[in-house]
């Protein structure tokens, strides 16, 4: 069981909480700041003393922490409803309940089975056609990725980590998160070229960016799209 623990320290003169968590899949230390708070991640051997990482990164932390807090204000409110709208690869689209076999996208609307919103609900309907399609899109894309850069990964797992889009074990396992369909096709690409450079670079060194270069060479925006649009992918309240 991994192991989650909440922390106090006052990092330029400002108190922050902070929770502690060892992973299996972590390949070195690293510090998350989002929405949920501050949280460290660090490998199960790792002697890494969790405060001096802190120290160390003091300005950064507190930057994104203020960053954060004030994001909770951009956070859409959904409508699980038909009529409502929910962005899909960065477009607005409608939803529609109504009479067929199964869910689908097209042109600008989700249609949802009426079926499966009786059995279940708004919500659940959509989230399960987010994840139908973000399967369809992401083994298909990494494939493709993966051939033009000569790597190999293990497999992809779809989750909805609160922290993360995508990460990459130690074992070759692509974990990506399936509220990426929400943002544009070349975000989502991004992500990928990102975890599929891990598989040769397992460390975010100069090596590790010039080969994500070659195969996103706006990478630098993108990821900036990232940053400041991660409220706009909140599916739900739960993922909060």
């Amino acid at each position: 069981m991994p192991e989650t623990r909440s922390r106090e320290i006052t990092l330029l003169g400002e108190p922050v909480t902070y929770q502690v968590r060892r992973s299996e899949e972590a390949a070195e230390p690293r510090i998350d700041v989002d929405i949920h708070g501050v949280g460290i991640v660090l490998p199960e051997q790792s002697e890494i003393d969790p405060e001096t990482l802190l120290a160390e990164n003091a300005a950064w932390v507190i930057e994104r922490k203020h960053k954060y807090e004030s994001y909770r204000d951009d956070i859409p409110e959904r409508r699980f409803e038909a009529g409502a709208e929910f962005p899909y690869f960065g477009d607005s689209h409608e939803i529609v309940v109504e009479q067929r076999s199964s869910s689908i996208v097209d042109e600008g609307t989700f249609r949802l089975a009426q079926h499966h919103v009786e059995q279940t609900s708004v919500e659940r309907a959509l989230e399960a056609l987010y994840r139908r399609k973000a399967r369809e899109t992401v083994e298909k894309r990494t494939e493709n990725y993966a051939r033009e850069m000569g790597v190999e990964y293990e497999g992809i797992e779809l989750r909805n980590q609160r922290t993360r889009w995508g990460s990459c074990s130690t074992s070759g396992t692509l974990s990506l998160n399936w509220r990426l369909m929400m943002a544009p096709s070349e975000i989502v690409d991004y992500v990928l070229v990102h975890e599929l450079a891990h598989l040769q670079e397992s460390s975010h060194d100069r090596a590790f960016w010039t080969l994500v270069a070659e195969y996103d060479p706006e990478y630098r925006a993108h990821a900036q799209w990232l940053n400041d649009h991660s409220t706009q992918l909140v599916f739900s309240r739960k993922d909060i």
